[in-house]
């Protein structure tokens, strides 16, 4: 069973944590796709040229299945999994987290940079206005012209936005639903009109 809806971030959050010399910058986006993350890998190297690593770990879709944890350089383990255990706490997908190190001189050991990285990646977190996202449905209803008022009426009353689209023979409507109300939606419509989803 999959679930209706998913935590994520509204928008970028930023952090930034220091240990003896070094500067760790968290920046927490979110995402949803591969692209995505890769136009923010991408930006964030050009920003930061100097920097010596740009660790990162993502998590994509509510099935959590899609992830990864980037070391970058760092001993293994000690920057991909600390940021991805962060994102795990606190619950969270569709998310990138890359957290950019700027080297102070002192050797912070395996133990002092998986905690400087958590750290980082949870003040970026703390910082972040969390939000719970709906999972949608895309859906095509098509009927008949003269049934074509009854559709609107009843989506109108469920606050459910849609296209409509003329065609020779019927009126198409095109509509995203939530998906924990997609079964109420197809039952109501019954035997008057067609819903498809892709």
């Amino acid at each position: 069973m999959h679930p209706d809806s998913y935590q994520t971030i509204e928008r970028i959050s930023i952090a930034e944590y220091k240990d003896k010399g070094s500067r760790f910058i968290a920046y927490a986006f979110p995402v949803d796709t591969s692209e995505a993350i890769q136009q923010q890998l991408t930006m964030l190297k050009a920003e930061h040229p100097k920097a010596v690593h740009h660790c990162y770990a993502f998590r994509i879709g509510t099935d959590k299945n899609n992830w990864r944890a980037q070391d970058d350089g760092e001993p293994s383990g000690s920057a991909g999994k600390p940021i991805l255990g962060q994102i795990d706490s606190f619950g969270l997908t569709n998310l990138l987290i890359v957290v950019v190190r700027y080297f102070g001189g002192t050797l912070l050991g395996v133990p002092g940079l998986i905690q400087a990285y958590k750290s980082a990646s949870r003040q970026a977190l703390q910082s972040a206005s969390i939000i719970t996202r709906q999972l949608e449905t895309a859906c095509c209803i098509r009927c008949a012209y003269e049934r074509q008022f009854d559709i609107i009426k009843l989506l109108k009353q469920r606050k459910i936005p849609f296209t409509v689209h003329a065609e020779a023979e019927e009126i198409r409507f095109t509509l995203s639903v939530p998906a924990n109300r997609f079964n109420e939606l197809k039952s109501v419509i019954g035997d008057f009109a067609i819903i498809e989803c892709p």
